[in-house]
């Protein structure tokens, strides 16, 4: 049975700009999105972004608005990740931006984000290495810290 995750919407345009929508999808997650993110999404379509909601995407509404505090330190799209997340009971939250994983982590959330699912293809062995990706998300112009991907990388075997 596969696992319950939400997504934000940097993991997803992330992985569109380097064409792994596909793969991504592969992984044994069910994957939801809140409305406000696939808003994003579409706005982010209108604006030249790569289309980055796909047929395994499930949109959801939130039962209850975003709390206050949430959406104090966070963007809208962030807040209704974790508050679906919690609507949804799920336990796990992709979302790339520090503040959002900080959010997610005071929440009780388990956080992973892009390079968590790119690690989580290879576990699979969906992919046999990292760096290119990583390498083509670089080129992209997606930008991850140097010492994190490091040590991502080292955890992994390369």
């Amino acid at each position: 049975m596969a696992e319950p995750i939400v997504v934000n919407t940097g993991p997803l345009i992330s992985f569109a700009r380097i064409g792994c929508l596909d793969l991504i999808g592969r992984l044994p997650y069910e994957f939801f999105c809140p409305a406000e993110v696939w808003r994003e999404l579409d706005e982010g379509h209108v604006s030249g972004h790569p289309w980055a909601a796909p047929a395994w995407l499930k949109k959801k509404s939130l039962a209850k608005p975003p709390s206050p505090a949430l959406l104090a330190g966070l963007d809208l799209g962030e807040a209704a990740v974790i508050q679906l997340a919690l609507d949804l009971g799920v336990r796990t939250v992709a979302i790339d931006e520090w503040k959002g994983r900080r959010g997610a982590l005071a929440s009780g959330l388990r956080v992973t984000g892009s390079l968590g699912l790119l690690g989580r293809a290879k576990a699979e062995g969906l992919i046999s290495e990292l760096k290119p990706l990583i390498a083509k998300a670089t080129d992209a112009g997606i930008w991850y810290n140097r010492e994190l991907v490091k040590s991502f990388l080292e955890a992994a075997g390369e």
